[in-house]
């Protein structure tokens, strides 16, 4: 007995060495491929799969947050995951050109593409709305009371049967349950307590943001089609200040937002968060029509962008929100006199707003104090005056200081400096893009990225995609360039 018992160690190693998949099927994640993904995939109702490669950086940084969230989703939606560089049949046949691709299966069958946020409870939020109906069917008042009291807002139709209108409903619940948690009644008397005694939709706002400075319900009453109820959804969806989430902040930003960061947190303190948040109202409800959008959010959650993006740390403001307006421009502004708990500090920051008397704040650099090398040191504040000088030809290098491809540039732009450096109509500069920065009108996404503003035209910068030796550069500038190049030996290049 004593022998078997030391036997099973061996034996358990030899196991998991000889069957290594054994460890994998413990793994919340389904790893499928060629021979098993269509039989395993109609197992499951819902089904999320990441289509992946291992060298994918994007692929890697996904991983952990996808694991998190297979983990949270176990038993209502199914997360897996295919190899693409092991099992191409698979991916070929969902058309899957880049990594990491994320689609949505239902009963095995490609539903729709995911579209939703990367982060672990951004995936389970966004999932666990596509368990269940596009809409549930409410029978009662009690069902119906039971379906709004819920974290995120509601939207319900009230019909008075199995008619068009419930059907063009249920259509753009289909379509839009991503976004919105839909249900329906053909109880057309469920609607009586929110004076409603016809066919409507009806959007009840999250109970944790209802406040007197507006409705916590709002009435739908147009002829319904799936883009009309789209465009009522967007227009009311988040009223007069919205909490705004890591998920829900590009769909906010579309337009121009001031946002008043500071501890709130719905989940656990509802009534603490909801203070500072209708004092914002309050001042909110004086600007409306004005084309200015408000939201508050949890500073903790935005600490790096905000250290990033306006130059706050975690100091700022302390247990009062720090408040800050991003356009859908770009333009960034913060406000700097302490928030007043009657709203004045906050009215005086809006009334400079609107009269354009505040200054932008831009992250940049310090300017150098010396400029004179061949190549042009630009920093954000001096942006204006060195790239956007009506009277100069610029070619900008956006660079990161740890760039191998910008290192190996480096030479290459140096002399390309000094070979038109005679020339004073062309200016060869700069600039550090990840501690600047970066205006509107240049698309950066990596290092190097090059933009030429020509003499006449700094509204409408070009892109230069050609090759990085010196001559293709100096053979670009001098297409480019207006007057031509003039400067000795650029010629002799060409």
């Amino acid at each position: 007995m004593a022998a078997a018992v030391r036997l099973l160690p061996a034996v358990t190693l030899w196991l998991l060495t000889r069957f290594p998949a054994t460890v994998c099927l413990r793994r919340d994640v389904l790893e499928l491929g060629d021979a098993d993904f269509d039989y395993l995939a109609t197992e499951h109702e819902t089904m999320l799969v990441t289509f992946y490669a291992p060298w994918c950086g994007h692929c890697k940084k996904l991983a952990p947050d996808f694991e998190k969230a297979a983990t949270k989703l176990k038993g209502s939606v199914q997360l897996a995951k295919v190899d693409c560089t092991a099992h191409s049949e698979t991916c070929g046949r969902f058309g899957i050109s880049g990594y990491p691709t994320l689609k949505i299966f239902r009963n095995g069958r490609d539903s729709a593409p995911y579209d939703g946020p990367r982060t672990a409870d951004g995936i389970y939020q966004f999932m666990k709305k596509q368990t269940g109906p596009d809409s549930v069917h409410l029978e009662s008042k009690d069902e119906l009371h039971s379906f709004i009291k819920h974290y995120d807002a509601s939207v319900i139709g009230v019909f008075s049967g199995a008619g068009s209108s419930l059907s063009e409903f249920l259509k753009a619940a289909a379509l839009l349950r991503e976004q919105f948690r839909f249900a329906h009644t053909a109880d057309v008397k469920l609607g009586d307590e929110y004076g409603v005694q016809s066919e409507s939709v009806l959007l009840f706002r999250a109970p944790r943001l209802s406040s007197k400075f507006e409705d916590s319900v709002v009435v739908f009453r147009d002829h319904l089609t799936i883009a009309s109820l789209r465009r009522f959804l967007r227009d009311h969806i988040y009223g007069l200040c919205p909490h705004m989430t890591l998920e829900n902040r590009d769909r906010l930003r579309v337009r121009d937002l001031l946002t008043a960061y500071y501890d709130l947190d719905f989940h656990h303190n509802t009534r603490g968060s909801n203070y500072w948040r209708n004092r914002v109202m309050k001042v909110a409800s004086q600007y409306t029509g004005r084309g200015l959008t408000f939201s508050v959010a949890n500073k903790n959650d935005f600490l790096s962008e905000l250290e990033d993006d306006f130059g706050l740390g975690t100091s700022d403001g302390g247990e009062l929100p720090f408040v800050t307006i991003r356009s859908k421009l770009g333009h960034k502004f913060t406000m700097r006199e302490e928030f007043t708990r009657d709203g004045r500090s906050l009215e005086r920051f809006l009334d400079d707003y609107f009269a354009g008397r505040l200054k932008r704040y831009v992250k940049s650099e310090p300017v150098p104090e010396r400029n004179a090398a061949a190549v042009k040191v630009v920093v954000a504040e001096t942006f204006d005056d060195i790239v956007n000088d009506p009277d100069k030809n610029v070619l900008i290098q956006f660079y990161s200081p740890t760039c191998p491809h910008c290192k190996k540039l480096e030479p290459v732009y140096r002399e390309l400096a000094d070979t038109l450096f005679p020339d004073t109509n062309i200016v060869i500069a700069k600039m550090n893009g990840v501690e600047n920065d970066v205006p509107l009108g240049y698309d950066v996404q990596g290092y190097p990225t090059i933009y030429f503003a020509a003499l006449g035209k700094k509204d409408e910068p070009l892109r230069y995609e050609g090759g990085r030796e010196l001559k293709d550069l100096l053979k670009f500038l001098k297409r480019e360039a207006s007057p031509s190049l003039t400067a000795s030996g650029s010629k002799d290049e060409l």
